[in-house]
């Protein structure tokens, strides 16, 4: 009897001898990059066995705390290693939990346009006609008007339809639905280009003749080939949310203060930035600027790897 090697590489394997691995090993940026979000993400998980303290535990809170210097300086205490905030918050505990509040909002935001994008450019794209033109400008009206413009502008409708005791306790959701819906036309477009090139391809043209329905082939055949831009715009989108969310936390339409992002302690900081207590701002601000900045190298990273013409290893 003839021997058959049945020794088939795992999915794992597959991926430690695939080349996109090969390069990520062999590029340093990208290898510091996704370390340094990677401990972002496990700071925000573990969050509330790693802080200090609750910042959303009230009876933890002393009023008299208030506007500590990091621990370092002079008048510092040595229970608040960063200081503590206009309420007497730990800032470090704060940065924390709004570290997590950030990503959940700017993973679900990224969710949610993707999953917009992908079913309003799938449609355009291979349906095309009146449904193509009419998707599609939709996407230009919603692309003559900023990011934040639009969520500002559907932020102050959820608040004056549901008022803001309702927006306060539902803001995470609120603002995940509110970015969402800002930035789905970039997927739509990007999607709608792949599909266009994709579906006269003949393996679009046998599934077809096979009878297949329409939805089966979108998303079962054409939608996997249209992947890899689509992965490159997520990354960057997802420091696109997180500053989005910041943006709007500062100007008062974001985070409730009792539930503070690291958009919303920036905001609170600012207040106080002029009489001294600079660290209110100033460490909150340096994470979000380092958040958004490896979250941005990893994705212009991954724009290169999927483009062979640029990338060269």
């Amino acid at each position: 009897m003839t021997n058959v090697n049945t020794n088939v590489p795992s999915r794992w394997q597959q991926f430690l001898e695939s080349d996109f691995f090969y390069f990520f090993k062999r590029d340093k940026v990208a290898m510091f990059s996704f370390a340094v979000f990677l401990s972002f993400v496990l700071a925000a998980v573990f969050a509330p066995f790693i802080a200090p303290s609750d910042p959303y535990d009230l009876a933890s809170i002393d009023i008299m705390d208030s506007e500590l210097p990091p621990n370092w300086l002079e008048s510092g205490d040595e229970r608040f290693l960063l200081g503590t905030d206009n309420q007497g918050r730990d800032i470090l505990s704060t940065i924390l939990y709004g570290l997590r509040i950030s990503l959940m909002i700017g993973l679900g935001a990224v969710a949610l346009q993707l999953l917009l994008g992908i079913v309003i450019g799938l449609s355009a794209g291979y349906f095309g006609g009146r449904i193509d033109s009419f998707l599609m400008r939709i996407a230009d009206v919603q692309l003559s008007f900023s990011t934040m413009m639009v969520a500002i502008i559907v932020s102050a409708i959820f608040k004056a339809s549901f008022g803001n005791d309702f927006y306060s306790e539902y803001a995470i959701l609120m603002l995940v639905v509110i970015i969402g819906i800002a930035e789905w036309p970039q997927y739509a477009r990007t999607i709608r280009a792949s599909v266009l090139a994709e579906k006269k391809k003949e393996y679009v043209e046998a599934a077809q003749v096979m009878g297949f329905k329409a939805p089966r082939i979108m998303f079962r055949h054409i939608l996997p080939n249209c992947l890899s831009p689509i992965l490159v715009i997520c990354t960057v989108q997802v420091a696109n949310a997180i500053m989005s969310e910041a943006a709007l936390s500062f100007l008062g339409l974001g985070m409730p203060v009792d539930k503070p992002s690291l958009g919303s302690l920036i905001s609170i900081g600012f207040t106080y930035i002029f009489s001294g207590a600079w660290w209110i701002t100033a460490f909150p601000g340096i994470v979000l600027v380092a958040l958004v900045l490896v979250i941005n190298l990893l994705g212009d990273w991954l724009r290169d790897v999927f483009n062979p013409k640029i990338y060269k290893g």
